[in-house]
């Protein structure tokens, strides 16, 4: 395994020779570098063992300074003074919440003259360091290394620690850039609406005032100005014709890059520049950084056959330093067939690329946090799961069927409010909705990913500003002795423990409150009950959705796996001693014709069958093992 950075930089000469000459020359600084880790830090072998922490760098936590406004939680659109040892200050308290990775949101240097790109997702160079999240923005701005030297120094105590980390990267759009050209009056604007031919446009100065003389793009700005790379510098690598959604167009103000423009070079041999642009920036990032994943933003946004063409890169480049198993996934805020379009290969196709390996899952998304909170009746979330069998049925990526490396989650920094609610007159009413809800998250198919400050009851809501509060201005905001961090560690020891809630076959259970007729509950709230089975090992997992009664029943187990007087026994329970974690009675023969089974694919049949006696308290979920 290759022992420095000096062997993670090399690759192929082309037009890209600014990037090929950055790599080389932080690979030769870093080379000096004592590491207690060993560099490139190898992948983990398999990343439904890592649980995800996801953090917005900004608003995380700062050991130096106060949040810059108040109130902390409040909805705030600036920066707040996060940085990376802030974090990295940290790092102790996220291993032991059960953390296994840490999804960071995009670290790449913003446009400076901007305060609202405090969430990194205005990308000005693609090939440096934000000195915003620096200990010192000042004098990281002065020298850029500070802020790199940062970063490369947290990820390296993660690794230390057996932590990964996860870059949130972007190729759709880059910052506020250049301005629109108002033909009435002659001023310029940041946004525009969508319009068929490209506008007339300003690049930015340092400033980011719009320069008379910048037209086209400049050739040499100041390091603050217009867009870097090089490479990027081009006005046709850019949209320029205002916001136009899904089919093209900008964020807002956040302009939309042309990443199919095509323009074949029989010198460098590049046929697609901005994507090759990409491309080397990001294999920059891993040899840097030594990063162990990405999450790609607003991937949908881009063709499906550069997603194919970047997640293969990424990938290819990885192993050939030493990361067998860099992980990418992607945000497609859509349906199961929308995502399928955009990551692995389908089979059935020709090609030997295999593209990005998994994708945030949003299906589960629209449908898990209102089951768990008795809105929503179970089958919902069973048919997330039935439908992904046919829509993924053909699609492959590099780690195996691709679905159950799809990134699960309850909120996030996208939404207008946190799956947590916590009324002023009783904070804690619904912290048991939250402890159900991690634990079907932490034992359903896929790999979990909490959002940061759940743990610490965060609440906010509103719109996205909302639910980004500065955490380490919550008072004991990082307190390890509270009931919800103690039981999102919990559920995640109980995850390491059990291999069958990482790797094994998912199959959900028909319950019963009479002992003779079963099925998925279709009514809100209801009961959610599933097994996870691992060769011959049946975990089972039983959430009573309703918060004003009790539950008691029976569910469907495995046949072969459960002999008649089998006994389970409480993996976990989210209730406190006492109210809940009630073991269950021993498994119950039922012959045919006692009982009638609504199979989750739709079918009746009559036994015999073999189902497990449970009690559940209200709003109680129970994670059960054999004895």
């Amino acid at each position: 395994m290759p022992t420095t950075e000096s062997q993670s930089v090399a690759m192929p000469m082309s037009s890209m020779s600014p990037i090929v000459q950055a790599q080389l020359d932080a690979a030769w600084n870093a080379g000096a570098r004592a590491a207690a880790t060993p560099t490139p830090f190898p992948s983990p072998a398999d990343w439904r063992d890592k649980p995800i922490y996801f953090l917005l760098v900004d608003r995380f936590n700062n050991p130096q300074a106060p949040p810059r406004i108040a109130p902390w939680d409040g909805a705030q659109g600036v920066f707040q003074g996060g940085t990376f040892n802030g974090i990295r200050e940290q790092l102790d308290y996220l291993a032991e919440l059960g953390a296994g990775a840490i999804w960071l949101s995009p670290v790449l240097k913003n446009c400076q003259y901007s305060p609202y790109s405090y969430h990194g997702y205005g990308i000005q160079d693609f090939l440096q360091v934000e000195p915003r999240f620096a200990s010192d923005p000042e004098a990281a701005r002065l020298n850029p290394r500070l802020a790199e030297e940062e970063l490369r120094a947290l990820v390296d105590e993660a690794h230390a620690r057996g932590l990964y980390v996860i870059f949130d990267i972007v190729l759709n759009h880059a910052g506020d850039v250049f301005e629109y050209l108002r033909q009435d009056d002659g001023s310029g604007a940041g946004e525009a609406g969508w319009r068929d031919d490209p506008y007339p446009i300003r690049w930015r100065d340092a400033d980011g005032s719009g320069r008379p003389d910048w037209t086209t793009a400049p050739a040499d700005p100041a390091p603050d100005a217009a867009v870097w790379p090089a490479e990027l510098r081009r006005d046709e690598f850019f949209r320029r014709q205002g916001m136009g959604g899904e089919l093209g167009g900008d964020f807002a103000s956040l302009k939309e890059l042309v990443t199919g423009f095509r323009q074949d070079d029989p010198v460098s041999g590049l046929r697609y520049p901005v994507r090759t642009a990409l491309i080397r920036a990001y294999q920059y990032a891993i040899a840097r950084y030594d990063v162990d994943g990405f999450r790609i933003d607003t991937l949908k946004y881009i063709e499906p056959e550069f997603a194919t063409v970047f997640g293969n890169a990424m990938r290819e480049y990885a192993q050939g330093i030493g990361k067998a198993n860099f992980f990418t996934f992607g945000e497609v805020y859509d349906d199961e067939e929308k995502i399928a379009r955009f990551i692995g290969r389908n089979a059935s196709e020709d090609g030997d690329l295999i593209g990005v390996d998994a994708a945030l899952d949003f299906p589960l998304f629209f449908a898990l946090p209102g089951v768990a909170k008795g809105r929503v009746p179970p089958v919902a979330a069973v048919e997330v799961f039935e439908h992904r069998k046919q829509v993924q049925r053909g699609i492959l990526s590099s780690h195996g069927e691709a679905s159950r490396f799809f990134v699960t989650f309850l909120d996030n920094h996208d939404q207008a409010e946190r799956f947590t609610f916590s009324p002023d007159d009783d904070p804690d009413r619904y912290r048991d909705q939250l402890t159900l809800a991690a634990g079907c998250l932490f034992a359903l198919q896929g790999i979990p990913c909490l959002y940061y400050g759940t743990e610490q009851g965060l609440h906010g809501r509103g719109g996205d500003t909302a639910v980004r509060e500065a955490l380490w201005g919550k008072p004991g905001a990082f307190d390890r002795s509270g009931q919800t961090y103690e039981a999102i560690a919990r559920l995640a020891q109980v995850r390491r423990e059990q291999p069958a809630l990482r790797y094994g076959r998912q199959y959900f259970r028909p319950v019963s409150g009479d002992g003779v007729h079963f099925g998925i509950s279709t009514m809100a709230p209801g009961v959610l009950a599933f097994s996870r089975i691992l060769n011959e090992q049946e975990v089972v997992v039983v959430a009573n959705t309703d918060a004003g009664s009790s539950w008691a029943g029976e569910l469907i187990v495995d046949l072969a796996l459960n002999p008649a007087g089998a006994a389970y026994h409480p993996l976990y329970s989210n209730k406190a001693a006492g109210e809940g974690g009630a073991a269950p009675g021993p498994v119950v023969q039922k012959d045919a014709g006692q009982v009638v089974i609504g199979e989750v694919g739709g079918g009746v049949t009559g036994g015999p069958a073999r189902v497990l006696p449970v009690r559940l308290a209200p709003m109680e979920v129970l994670i059960l093992g054999r004895s």
